[in-house]
Formats: C-alpha cells, structure tokens, sequence
C-alpha cells in the first residue's frame, strides 16, 4: 500500500496544565487536531500536494482517523521560560518534484527568530537536493536570495508558535503540517 497526500494544512497550538501530557492535550485541542490518532513523519513535502485552509482541512479529518503530520513540539515547566516550535517548508519551482518541511524547536527565541530558523533549514534542504550553490556560512537572508534566485526553490513559509512557562505546571506549543488523502 502506497501512501502519497494530495492535500496539507497547517495548524499550531498551545497548553497548559499542570501535568506535561495533559498540556500536550491542550495543545492539540488548541490546534484543532486532538481527535486524530497522530502519527508523526519525516520531512518531505510530496510532489504536487496542495496546501489547503485550516477549516477546509479539518472537515476532511474523521474523529479517530490515523492521520500524517510532520510536527514540532516543546514542553517546560519553567516559570517565565519562553518556549517555541515551528514547522518550516520550502516549495520547489517545479511542483512535480517534492518540498522540504523542517521541524524546529527552541529555548529563548522570539517567534520570528523561530519561524525563520525552521524555513532556513527546509531551504537549505531543498536547495542542496536541487543542485544550488550556496556558501552555508552567510546568513538566511543571503542564502534565501540565492535560493530564489536560482529559480528553482520559489517559496518558503513557517508556522511558528511560541508562548512563555506559567507558574505550577507545563507548557507545550505545537507546530504542524497535516496530510490529508
């Protein structure tokens, strides 16, 4: 049996609570996918796989469904410790050959500094595969206008959530990017 998504949405969420699994609960209801039996995997986007709404996605899930996703998650029980996580995917120039999406966790770093992190390694995974030359020792920004330059990584996005320990308990932020079909 050969499994290949048609579609992706992606979600992210937080929890709290005072209990480590019951804030990752939290968290997946804040995302709207704690109904799914989730089964996490690697990192390639499929050829051709259409990125659909949030909503539209969520009524093509079945409560109970096994259901793919690639997903970053953190957890702390620190009081005022900023965690966070994201999802980050690069899309190639030609849609019948496949993305990257990377998963990405931090301590300490600020929600841009997290969604930028996640899409620089999809687009560094993508560029490599794709033949681009690049020097890995400039910064995102530099090597990002290379890749588009190239003409052959077009796109990359990111899904980063971030949130800040509370008093007596554990936080979980999520990053996902759900397959569907």
């Amino acid at each position: 049996m050969m499994i290949v998504p048609t579609k992706a949405f992606f979600t992210k969420g937080i929890g709290f609570h005072k209990n480590e699994l019951q804030s990752y609960e939290l968290a997946l209801r804040d995302a709207r996918i704690e109904t799914q039996n989730i089964v996490s995997v690697s990192s390639i986007f499929p050829p051709e796989c259409q990125i659909i709404g949030l909503e539209e996605g969520l009524r093509l899930l079945k409560p109970g469904q096994i259901t793919f996703c690639v997903m970053a998650k953190l957890s702390a029980n620190e009081y005022g410790r900023m965690i966070g996580a994201s999802v980050g995917i690069a899309f190639p120039a030609d849609r019948r050959h496949y993305g990257y999406i990377s998963e990405y966790h931090a301590f300490g770093k600020e929600e841009i500094e997290v969604g930028d992190f996640a899409e620089d390694l999809a687009s560094t995974m993508l560029a490599t595969t794709l033949g681009v030359e690049f020097d890995p020792d400039k910064d995102y920004d530099e090597r990002r206008e290379i890749y588009l330059m190239s003409g052959k990584v077009v796109e990359a996005l990111s899904f980063p959530c971030v949130a800040m320990g509370r008093k007596g308990g554990y936080v979980t932020v999520i990053s996902c990017a759900v397959f569907i079909e």
